[in-house]
């Protein structure tokens, strides 16, 4: 197989519609290129690394295919209690080094395939046809495959799925222009993506300091760490910042110092501000994943 750049949604605030257009749940996941050639199996990641033997569970899966596939998908985690897709639970899968680690983790934790795209059946590349008719092949090909290997299912109603993924609390959706061949990056204007945030409101207790100017903010949230947010400060707003009287220890704001904080140098403010905050999820450990603010109640 050849390396190549996977296609790649593009974010959006709007759902496109119209009957050109197909939608998809987005997973939370690693994405996953798979190349199957008479049981042989290579996993790689979004930018070409070797997968293997980060899931060795879906190795021994696609082992059992016959001849020769290319596809595109998403490893995921589902949360057994939540029934959604968990980032985290996938991250920790991610990070493991130590064999004894993942094959402990693969009972624990399985990984399963989500594949949403055909690229290859035997030695014809369908990356020129249009998605609908390799959505179709995809379906007939993948008929038969047994967990944990998944077809991902293509609606014709954006606003319908896009309800449903807010009211379940997923991240968000895909739309794929149904003509749209298969395409380098984000080199098109084919596919999209729109996520769910959620929106908080957090006392900022402190301030982050690298090199001796602000990089970014702590923040609290009814006595809890919520994590560090840089996204959406410029030099006026730190300018601003940086004239906050802060003597206060990080006794006063946490009875332990943060993880995420650890190592790290901070300046303990004299008197919290709101700030208004959006990010994906709140993580297992309570923080806020991809935080960005909205707006600051700086006096």
């Amino acid at each position: 197989m050849i390396p190549f750049k996977p296609m790649s949604p593009i974010l959006v605030d709007e759902i496109p519609e119209g009957v050109e257009w197909g939608y998809q749940l987005k997973w939370d996941g690693y994405r996953i290129v798979a190349w199957i050639e008479d049981g042989h199996v290579e996993l790689y990641s979004k930018n070409m690394l070797s997968m293997n033997s980060k899931f060795p569970e879906l190795v021994l899966a696609l082992s059992s295919l016959k001849g020769k596939y290319l596809l595109d998908g998403e490893a995921v985690i589902l949360d057994p209690e939540t029934q959604r897709p968990s980032f985290q639970k996938l991250q920790k899968r991610g990070r493991m080094k130590e064999e004894a680690s993942i094959a402990r983790a693969v009972v624990a934790n399985p990984v399963q395939y989500i594949v949403f795209d055909l690229l290859q059946i035997g030695i014809e590349d369908l990356r020129k046809l249009p998605f609908r008719e390799r959505h179709d092949r995809l379906q007939l090909a993948g008929a038969e495959w047994q967990e944990p290997l998944f077809l991902t299912d293509l609606f014709d109603n954006g606003e319908q799925l896009w309800h449903w993924v807010k009211q379940h609390k997923w991240e968000g959706i895909v739309i794929k222009r149904l003509s749209s061949a298969y395409k380098k990056a984000k080199e098109h204007q084919d596919w999209f993506k729109r996520k769910t945030s959620l929106e908080l409101e957090v006392e900022i207790v402190g301030l982050l300091m690298k090199e001796g100017r602000i990089s970014s903010l702590v923040m609290r949230q009814d006595g809890l760490y919520r994590g560090r947010n840089s996204s959406g400060l410029n030099g006026d707003i730190k300018a601003r910042l940086g004239l906050l009287p802060a003597a206060k220890k990080r006794s006063d704001y946490f009875q332990e110092l943060p993880e995420g904080l650890r190592g790290e140098t901070v300046l303990w403010l004299d008197s919290p501000f709101i700030a208004e905050v959006t990010g994906v999820e709140l993580t297992e450990a309570g923080t806020l994943r991809h935080p960005r603010i909205i707006g600051l109640q700086l006096k």
